[in-house]
């Protein structure tokens, strides 16, 4: 749902910052915490996840899981030295192309404003190389 909805963005043309990296899941249900984790470890500066709208999911729950997951991570993300601002949840249907390039647009902005999310080589030097 939300995967088609960025694809309707981009047959749109409608315009979305080129830093945005989409990764597709079957569901947003199936989303792991670590692949959150692992996306700021990677030096991601933001997360994005877009699930279908609620009541919408063909797998019945799977983006109230997702979001309930997203939550959680965001929760954690304090503790490991970064934002939790760097990471949102939305719920999208496919035909809201232009909502995904709005909301795409609207987070990288907001991430700019902080500061940049450090490394993981910058965060073991600001932790004094512990790990």
């Amino acid at each position: 749902c939300a995967f088609a909805a960025a694809d309707l963005a981009g047959v749109l043309r409608l315009r979305y910052p080129p830093n945005v990296h989409i990764i597709r899941l079957p569901c947003t249900g199936k989303l792991d915490a670590l692949y959150i984790l692992k996306a700021f470890e990677a030096g991601a500066d933001g997360v994005m996840v877009a699930g279908c709208l609620e009541g919408s999911c063909h797998f019945i729950s799977g983006n109230l899981r997702a979001k309930k997951r997203v939550l959680a991570v965001k929760s954690l993300l304090p503790k490991l030295g970064i934002a939790p601002e760097r990471l949102e949840f939305f719920n999208l249907s496919s035909a809201q192309g232009d909502r995904f390039a709005q909301i795409a647009r609207e987070l990288t902005e907001r991430i700019k404003n902080l500061s940049p999310n450090p490394s993981p080589q910058e965060k073991g030097a600001l932790e004094g190389g512990r790990r």
